[in-house]
């Protein structure tokens, strides 16, 4: 078994490689099962409405509100093995959804892959923060964040490819291969990092805080489709805050908690899960748009609507490590502050959009959409990383995926219920394009609108020294765990 070293230059290629393909990978399989929704509604298992929106939405409640603890699962029991496990599990829930003969085996294996997803994105970061030389990190997690992108984007390609040519079956057992294949090149690869009997795992405040990020993601994506003050989405909301409040309360007297609340004293962290959080939601924001506005204002296929948001790839590849050499000399806030800038006015720009614009100018617009991701995503996530201690890196990892999955949900629902309350019609209807494309474009601004604010508070967050409270709150503790240790 190959056992490379940390490197002065950063992690070897093959590792770095391998772990790149598996949160691509992880990442795919958010977007790729919305474009075989049709498909779904269509198949044998004749799904409910309520059903369907479970089959897709299950993998993102899961994955979201398992992060946190299964990165401190990694810290506590080494990454790698969490890395194997969670591929295990990814390729499991694949051969499971399908199998599946009946809707709720469907639901039961998207949500067994969104716990594979849930082990997979923190253990890669946190390898690659760990054989990467604090001088290379801004590097290594530049290209992390560009893997989870491009993951994006394969999803939707792949996706719209099955859609048009394959079935949705074969969507999810190619995801068996890839597992195993990855689980393979993992084994064979990817060192292993010090496993840390001290990192806390803490069963009872891992299950209040999964339970409270379930619920509050659960209300976030329920809240379109049953209205946000109906009763469920209230009871989610509410049982979500009652839950955080809870957590909130354990973790501040417990000696070694999972997620120590006092962490978001530092500035800087809540800037960077803030922002992180902001890129997501106008990101998949148009995510849920585009390909609406593509297959029924521009009459494109599902297979060419998936290969048409391609140029969000060109960013997204060629400006993160650009931006990283310009953090070491800048600092992360000017980048973080026209990233996300960049951003909003790329909503802008696409909310412009009718049935009449050229797909040229089209693609232009998402170009704005992926430099400014491309720009500040490395920076916010290296922001998160940073404050916390390296031996945390897990947990940290966990922390920066759970903003990004939260700022995504938030992203659809705000986009969907804007649209849906200004749009009644049938977008399939020619008739009602231009309704549909004005609606899309009041959404996309008002998403817009919500993410400057947030990029203003992000940027003011900034300012300051170079680390905020985080260390200050953690770190006395871990002092005096490592005394208790020593003695």
């Amino acid at each position: 078994m190959l056992r490379p070293a940390r490197q002065r230059d950063g992690a070897p290629r093959p590792v770095v490689l391998v772990l790149c393909a598996c949160v691509l990978v992880a990442q795919a399989m958010v977007a790729a099962v919305n474009l075989l929704v049709p498909q779904l509604a269509a198949s044998s298992l004749h799904p409910a409405p309520g059903e369907l929106l479970w089959a897709v939405d299950a993998y993102v409640i899961v994955f979201a509100a398992l992060l946190i603890p299964a990165g401190a699962v990694g810290d506590r029991y080494g990454r790698k093995g969490a890395l194997l496990v969670g591929l295990g599990l990814f390729a499991a829930g694949g051969a499971l959804s399908a199998l599946a003969g009946s809707s709720a085996v469907l639901i039961a294996g998207r949500g067994v892959c969104g716990a594979g997803a849930a082990l997979i994105m923190p253990a890669t970061m946190s390898v690659l923060v760990h054989l990467s030389p604090p001088e290379r990190r801004g590097r290594a997690l530049a290209t992390w964040t560009l893997s989870a992108g491009l993951g994006g984007l394969a999803g939707n390609v792949g996706g719209g490819l099955a859609g048009e040519y394959l079935t949705w079956r074969a969507l999810f057992w190619a995801v068996v291969p890839l597992g195993a294949l990855l689980a393979l090149l993992v084994a064979r690869t990817v060192p292993r990092t010090p496993a840390r009997a001290d990192a806390a795992v803490d069963p009872l405040g891992a299950l209040l805080l999964a339970g409270a990020l379930f619920a509050v993601v659960y209300g976030i994506i329920e809240g379109p489709s049953f209205g946000w003050a109906s009763a469920r989405v209230l009871t989610a909301f509410g049982a979500g805050a009652g839950l955080l409040a809870v957590f909130t309360g354990y973790a501040l007297r417990a000696a070694r908690p999972l997620l120590d609340p006092r962490i978001f004293a530092s500035r800087r962290l809540r800037a960077g899960t803030l922002g992180i959080g902001a890129a997501f939601f106008g990101l998949f924001a148009l995510f849920f748009v585009n390909a609406q506005y593509l297959q029924y204002a521009k009459g494109f296929s599902p297979a060419l609507t998936g290969l048409a948001i391609v140029p969000l790839t060109v960013g997204m590849a060629l400006v993160p490590r650009l931006g990283a050499r310009l953090q070491e000399r800048t600092g992360p806030r000017p980048l973080v502050g026209a990233g996300l800038a960049l951003i909003g006015g790329g909503l802008l720009l696409v909310s412009t959009a009718d049935a009449r614009t050229p797909y040229p100018l089209y693609a232009c617009y998402l170009l704005v959409l992926s430099v400014g991701t491309g720009l500040c995503a490395p920076a916010l996530t290296l922001t998160v990383v940073a404050e916390l201690p390296a031996h945390q890196a897990g947990l940290g990892s966990g922390l920066n995926t759970a903003a990004r999955e939260i700022g995504a949900a938030l992203g659809v629902a705000v986009v969907g219920t804007v649209l849906a309350s200004r749009f009644h019609g049938d977008p399939r209807d020619p008739a009602q394009i231009a309704a549909f494309t004005g609606a899309m474009g009041m959404a996309l601004r008002t998403v817009a609108l919500v993410l400057l604010v947030a990029a203003a508070a992000v940027v003011a967050g900034y300012r300051g020294g170079a680390r905020g409270g985080a260390e200050n709150a953690v770190r006395p503790r871990d002092a005096a765990a490592a005394g208790r240790g020593a003695s």
